[in-house]
């Protein structure tokens, strides 16, 4: 099944909440990746297989940055409440 743009970004969203939660920064290195977890452990892949969701978190937040002037309202906020470097 086919995730939705909205959908795509909440999971990297939700990364970056994890990365910032751990590392009190956003200052990510482009060739990180991040395990997702949950409250009972690393979280399961969304496309049904096994083993944990990888978020190639700082790839994505070097390709947001390109494209910050073409972003929704409300997703640079967000980022911008975990001190995103634009």
């Amino acid at each position: 099944m086919k995730q939705t743009q909205d959908a795509k970004w909440a999971v990297n969203l939700a990364a970056a909440r994890q990365f910032h939660a751990h590392e009190g920064h956003l200052r990510v290195p482009r060739k990180h990746v991040e395990h997702m977890e949950t409250e009972n452990g690393p979280a399961g892949r969304q496309d049904g297989a096994d083993g944990p969701l990888v978020v190639k978190l700082g790839t994505w937040l070097d390709n947001v940055r390109k494209r910050a002037a073409k972003l929704p309202e409300q997703r640079p906020t967000d980022l911008d409440a975990l001190g995103m470097r634009w």
